[in-house]
């Protein structure tokens, strides 16, 4: 595994995210997968793949355009050059199995770790 504290300093930090795709949204490239939580990026911060880092939004039950929020967790994929953030509002965390399961939709195609 890549080392895990190097992820640490983003845990806590506040980050602002712009919402590509929405809950409920279908990703624009894989017609069977749907997006169960919101998930964007957060613009100015490069991720692995050479574009902006991408976010996981949890505890926002309704599709939304942006979301500020606190980073509660990485997801590391052991097979690929990106990571994942995890957001949720300010004071709402999710255990690594929670976070697990939200995000399985798309991430059961990787092998993950997830730094909390």
């Amino acid at each position: 595994m890549k080392n895990p504290n190097e992820y640490k300093e983003i845990i806590g930090c506040r980050v602002a995210v712009t919402v590509d795709r929405p809950l409920g949204s279908v990703h624009p490239e894989h017609e069977d997968l749907v997006y169960s939580v919101n998930y964007g990026f957060v613009d100015g911060n490069m991720g692995g793949d050479g574009e902006w880092q991408d976010v996981y939004i949890l505890g926002v039950n309704e599709a939304v355009s942006t979301f500020t929020g606190v980073v509660i967790a990485v997801i590391v994929r052991e097979n690929d050059a990106e990571t994942k953030w995890v957001v949720a509002p300010e004071g709402v965390n999710f255990t690594q199995k929670q976070i697990a399961d939200a995000v399985n939709f798309q991430e059961k195609y990787f092998c993950i770790t997830i730094v909390a």
